[in-house]
């Protein structure tokens, strides 16, 4: 599995795509997979998750969502992965960029940039065929990289500009 086969696995159709049919296309593919290439793409999706794994980004999220536990904040990075690798690699260079994201998925009528468990399908996949499970590969270290993001209001509107524009608090 290389990465450009591990990116067209991932990416969704389009950016308002809900999540029960983006799992559900990623599923169907990865039961296509043999066993060996279900454990390099689980290896290189623990990867992305933890380059994305930056205050930076959490900070985008929280604008966004109010994103406030590690548990969303993952779902969130799922997001960030299903968007593609160009969409993906724009936003960790300058998270702030997520806000020029023409169209979202909703939830009620908000935004709703979460995949639940995106990254533990090719995990259940594999335990079901083998009742093993994948090696353990860690979504991030103990706490993200960086200076952790201020809640203050007007620090949040300088490092997020055009965030702060498209989702006012």
């Amino acid at each position: 599995m290389t990465e450009l086969d591990f990116w067209q696995l991932v990416t969704r159709v389009s950016p308002e795509q809900d999540q029960v049919s983006l799992a559900e296309n990623l599923k169907a593919k990865l039961e296509c997979l043999s066993d060996e290439e279900l454990v390099e793409f689980d290896k290189i999706f623990g990867q992305q998750m933890r380059r994305s794994y930056f205050w930076t980004v959490w900070g985008a999220a929280y604008i966004i969502t109010g994103c406030d536990s590690e548990y969303a904040f993952a779902e969130f990075r799922c997001f960030l992965i299903s968007l593609g690798k160009d969409w993906y690699d724009r936003i960790i260079a300058n998270p702030d960029d997520i806000a020029l994201l023409p169209e979202w998925p909703e939830k009620d009528g908000y935004p709703y940039p979460y995949v639940d468990e995106y990254d533990l399908l090719a995990g259940q996949i594999f335990e079901d065929r083998t009742a093993d499970e994948l090696p353990f590969v860690p979504s991030g270290r103990a706490t993200p990289q960086g200076k952790k993001f201020t809640t203050k209001k007007k620090q949040l509107k300088l490092a997020y500009p055009q965030l702060s524009q498209r989702f006012p608090f």
